[in-house]
């Protein structure tokens, strides 16, 4: 493994991405920028790393025409007939409704208003004012609260807590208005983290959510992080937690993945340790994510999250073929983890993939024989 941790630093040391690799079997090093024996990933069809799109994990064309259109008008129609049109119990309404409450956030962040201006995000104040029975809306603006605690706030301040409480009453109502929604509940989750709820309480509000949607993966994401050792509980309960919804994951869903998550969550901050990601806990993880994968349908919401978890310990663990196969998947969009952790996304997003393409290409491999 001494390979990959001598790439990772070679390249993180230079230009952003500057050093290019060169494809030479048994072996990978440094060549000048230009030279035609660099391995480039712009001849696997991969877009430069300024190009990339942070704000989602995959394509959504539809939300990204009505966020344009919503920030640019600062109207909320828009936004309030795609969620009424998005399946209630589905993935993609919850990442929509995370879109459009990380949209108003960040407007407000970027815009706070004063005497002469408005705050950004205003048009989710008018969604609210004027239909205050619209539970998309409603639904928004609950998870708008959180992120907002989560951004602006430090954990465990009375700032943090007061902001979240708000968030709770705005999930109760945003619940009564749509009483067979999860999303209400989802949001929650976060709250529950933040809140420190007790397990008989977490459990509680986890029973609403399965009532509603039990194969829900963006929930059980979200569940997760509660049982994690960082957070109320450990690594020997998130595994658990993990693997038992792996364990009752129906067809094609994408649950059985759950547990390289798991895994991922607690990672060691340094690990030093020659073969950690060949462990056997990693390597179970890992087929079980591939095969969820392979099950899943092409347009399940949360598969591209899963392919990009993937890259990550595919590139770690030296599997540079698996993990081109994974990227020719989800290039062009990187708003998922773990590159979402860091300050710039498309730059930690784009030294794996480098990586995954110069190992790729020292085994043998071109664009040629790469699969799509």
């Amino acid at each position: 493994m001494e390979i990959l941790w001598v790439l990772m630093a070679v390249i993180m040391i230079g230009a952003v991405l500057g050093p290019v690799l060169l494809r030479r079997r048994g072996g990978i090093r440094q060549v000048a920028p230009g030279s035609p024996d660099a391995a480039d990933p712009a001849d696997y069809g991969f877009l430069r790393q300024e190009e990339l799109d942070i704000r989602m994990p995959g394509p959504d064309a539809d939300l990204l025409e009505v966020l344009d259109l919503v920030q640019r008008t600062q109207e909320w129609k828009a936004a309030a007939q795609l969620l009424a049109g998005t399946e209630t119990h589905g993935e993609l309404r919850w990442q929509r409704v995370q879109a459009f409450a990380g949209a108003a956030s960040l407007e407000l962040r970027q815009r706070p208003g004063g005497v002469s201006d408005s705050p950004g995000g205003q048009w989710l104040r008018v969604w609210r004012a004027e239909a205050p029975k619209d539970a998309g809306g409603a639904a928004v603006h609950a998870e708008f609260l959180v992120q907002q605690a989560w951004r602006t706030s430090t954990q465990g301040t009375d700032e943090f807590r007061i902001i979240l409480e708000e968030a709770k009453e705005a999930c109760a109502q945003a619940a009564l208005l749509a009483p067979g929604d999860p999303i209400p509940y989802i949001i929650e989750l976060s709250i529950a983290r933040g809140l420190a709820y007790p397990r008989e309480e977490f459990e509680q509000l986890w029973l609403k959510i399965l009532d509603r949607a039990p194969a829900h993966m963006g929930a059980h994401l979200a569940a997760l992080h509660y049982w994690c050792e960082k957070w109320h509980g450990s690594r020997d309960l998130a595994q658990s937690f993990a693997e038992a919804a792996a364990s009752r994951a129906p067809r094609a869903s994408l649950l059985a993945a759950l547990p390289l998550f798991a895994v991922y969550e607690h990672l060691p901050e340094v690990n030093l340790v020659r073969g950690f990601y060949e462990s056997e806990v990693v390597t179970k993880a890992i087929e079980g994510a591939l095969f969820a994968v392979h099950a899943a349908r092409p347009d399940d919401p949360m598969l591209a999250h899963v392919r990009h978890l993937l890259v990550f310990f595919l590139v770690r663990c030296e599997r540079w073929g698996e993990a081109m196969s994974q990227l020719v998947h989800v290039d062009g969009h990187v708003g998922a983890l773990p590159w979402t952790l860091s300050a710039d996304p498309a730059s930690d997003y784009a030294i794996y993939r480098a990586l995954a393409v110069a190992g790729y290409e020292a085994n043998g491999g071109s664009p040629a024989t790469l699969p799509h």
